[in-house]
Formats: structure tokens, sequence, C-alpha cells
């Protein structure tokens, strides 16, 4: 699967608001997936930081980039449980959320998502993802 497969998915398979967000695939591979969160006034929350929702939708997407290239293609699949912790706040960079399959089984993906600004080298939030692939 190449960046131009994964921005096809982010375009066919989710809502408009996700849409929205901007996200763009930078790299994908067996077993992982990197995914461009853009900076936007509008997903900034009060005193300017980057709001958590828009991280947390940003690192469940990516996610199913992720299955989807490790699968060899999209599959139906949904989130089964995401646990998200914030370290530090994101003001004025885009965010790029790198995924990492721990485990792909039959009906189960187990993901580590790491959130880090563009340009640092620490990260701003850090998550893991359990999906179940439907199909």
């Amino acid at each position: 699967m190449t960046p131009e497969d994964g921005d096809a998915i982010l375009r066919n398979y989710f809502a408009p608001w996700i849409q929205e967000l901007g996200l763009a695939v930078e790299e994908v591979g067996e077993r992982h997936a990197t995914v461009r969160l853009p900076w936007s006034e509008s997903l900034a929350r009060e005193g300017g930081g980057l709001c958590g929702q828009a991280m947390m939708a940003a690192a469940d997407t990516a996610t199913v980039v992720a299955i989807s290239a490790a699968r060899g293609g999209f599959v139906p699949m949904t989130t089964v449980q995401q646990s998200t912790t914030f370290q530090r706040p994101v003001t004025g960079k885009d965010v790029l959320v790198h995924v990492r399959i721990t485990k792909l089984g039959r009906t189960l993906a187990f993901c580590d998502i790491t959130l880090i600004p563009d340009g640092a080298t620490e990260p701003s939030a850090h998550a893991t993802t359990v999906y179940t692939v439907l199909a």
C-alpha cells in the first residue's frame, strides 16, 4: 500500500468531520503508518493548544490506515478500545501520528500510537488502540 492508497481510504471511508481535519498519510508499511494532522486555529482550545479530541480522532483514524496496510487494503473494522495520555501541549505545529501494530490477529489488532509535533523529539501524546476486524 502507498501513501496515496492511504489518502484514498481517508477520503472514501470516513465521515465528513474527520475529513475536515485535513489528515494526510505520510508513510505506510507492513505494520505501521504515519499520518499528519495539520495545525489549524479551528482545532485549538482556549489558550491556543491543539484540542485533545482532534488528537484522539487523528490517532483513531491513523490506526485504520495502519491496519489496512497490514491487511493489504481497507476492510471493515471498528474501535474496541482507545486510551490516550497527553504529555505536553501542541501549539502552532502539525502533529505526526505514528502508529505501530503490536499484534495483528485474525479478528483483533492492537496498536501503539505516538503523537509528536513536527520537528520535535518528544511526544505530545501517547495512545493505544484495540480494533476488531469485521471481515
